[in-house]
């Protein structure tokens, strides 16, 4: 997919990290929640949070003539459209030491060719985790955000770095991350989850736990290059999703196991790895999550024409036919794509139901990718919003619900649609 394309091949960086002083307005006093005022946990929120998906992004575009260059300025302009939670990339991979036992504070990273990003940095440059995260997360309180923890565990062009190949390298991450934060006074109730890995098992950069899963891939060769390991004789082989029983059990031992350790280290916390569509919801063993943050989009409805290379635009052909073609199937199909929606997010709540704990969406719910550009609107995107959010307030047990996957600043067409974002945050948070 579009998304994950870009997740594979993402390069980022940033320059200072030092916010320009901002003045606080009236919209920071309306939205922002006092310094000291204790923050309920999800399972007892009555109302769901409006939540944005900042991904990487608000690190690794605070540079000049970045997006997020006044970190004070967008968080006071996200609390302007009415979304109050924000789940971000808090770079554990970089956060913690790598396989030599070494800090480093600075990574630069490499950007290649001059396609632009739609997540991430459009530049060459370095970013410093440890020192943006003790200045983000205490604005994020501030201005009244509530947090989710969240990794792609990606490289971001930065350079070989032992840690994705390590055995047990996300949950040495993960330690010494929330260790870390835990130091300096910032993992507390302001926190709403811990997501370990993004998109389990498929869309992250954890090397190590694919070369696993990919071991495991041929059973036969699996059980020659590894005598001694443990193999029921009653996996049934037929594959879900692509991958066979022996990388289920793999799949779902080294999840709950990870999730298991880290509860133990640090507990009073929900986490999760976050799943896409992609997992089928009856295939994944989720017994140790807290939460369950699965992404939907109507792109897994119907093959909607076009939206992947409209979303990676060719500025040398007319694009226009395409977005006419698009709309119109948009248009035709919604009916039947709505029904589908309506069962997916269904099917998530009763999951979620089943395992009692609370359940959202942080990404969806038209394309997985979307871009700006004269020719194009996100007017479908918003309308895609309008009709699901609508669907996930059926299900009480929905407790952080996005509007789409482009709450950044770097998405001007729909950012600037300050109206919109503040009626759909208005009917997330009713």
């Amino acid at each position: 997919m579009e998304r994950r394309n870009f997740l594979k091949n993402v390069t980022l960086g940033t320059g200072s990290l030092l916010a320009i002083p901002y003045m606080q307005d009236a919209h920071a006093a309306e939205y922002g929640t006092p310094e000291k005022k204790l923050k309920l946990p999800l399972h007892q929120l009555k109302k769901p949070l409006a939540i944005a998906m900042w991904d990487f992004s608000w690190l690794l575009r605070h540079h000049r003539y970045g997006e997020f260059e006044n970190w004070e300025k967008v968080l006071n302009e996200l609390a302007e459209r009415g979304y109050n939670a924000i789940r971000l990339d808090v770079f554990p991979q970089y956060v913690a030491a790598d396989s030599d036992g070494k800090i480093t504070e600075e990574f630069r990273s490499i950007k290649n060719g001059w396609a632009p990003a739609k997540w991430g940095n459009d530049y060459t440059m370095s970013f410093r985790p440890r020192e943006a995260l003790l200045e983000f997360l205490p604005l994020c309180r501030k201005y009244g955000f509530r947090v989710a923890l969240s990794s792609w565990f990606t490289n971001h062009n930065t350079g070989s770095r032992g840690i994705f190949i390590e055995e047990g390298g996300a949950l040495r991450a993960w330690t010494e991350t929330l260790t870390f934060l835990k130091q300096h006074n910032l993992l507390d109730d302001n926190v709403i989850y811990i997501d370990l890995l993004n998109e389990y098992p498929k869309y992250h950069g954890y090397d190590w736990f694919k070369m696993e899963m990919n071991k495991r891939g041929d059973v036969d060769q699996f059980k020659l290059n590894n005598p001694t390991a443990f193999i029921p004789d009653n996996l049934d082989m037929g594959k879900v999703a692509g991958y066979n029983s022996l990388q289920q059990k793999f799949m779902h031992d080294f999840g709950n196991n990870l999730i298991a350790k880290l509860k133990q280290r640090f507990p009073g916390y929900p986490y999760q790895m976050s799943l896409t569509y992609t997992t089928p919801l009856d295939s994944i063993d989720i017994s140790e999550f807290g939460t369950l943050d699965s992404h939907l989009w109507f792109t897994a409805a119907a093959d909607i024409p076009h939206w992947r290379s409209l979303a990676g635009i060719d500025q040398s052909k007319d694009n226009r036919p395409q977005f006419q073609e698009l709309l119109k199937f948009w248009e035709a199909k919604k009916p039947e794509m709505t029904i589908w929606m309506d069962q997916a997010i269904t099917s998530v709540a009763n999951k979620a139901k089943q395992n009692k704990i609370t359940c959202g969406n942080t990404e969806g719910w038209g394309p997985v990718g979307w871009l700006d550009h004269p020719e194009l609107n996100w007017n479908w995107v918003k309308e895609a919003a309008d009709i699901a959010v609508v669907l996930t307030k059926k299900h009480d047990n929905y407790k952080y619900i996005c509007s789409s996957n482009f709450t950044h600043p770097q998405f001007k067409g729909i950012w600037e649609d300050i109206k919109w974002h503040r009626k759909i945050t208005s009917l997330i948070k009713a």
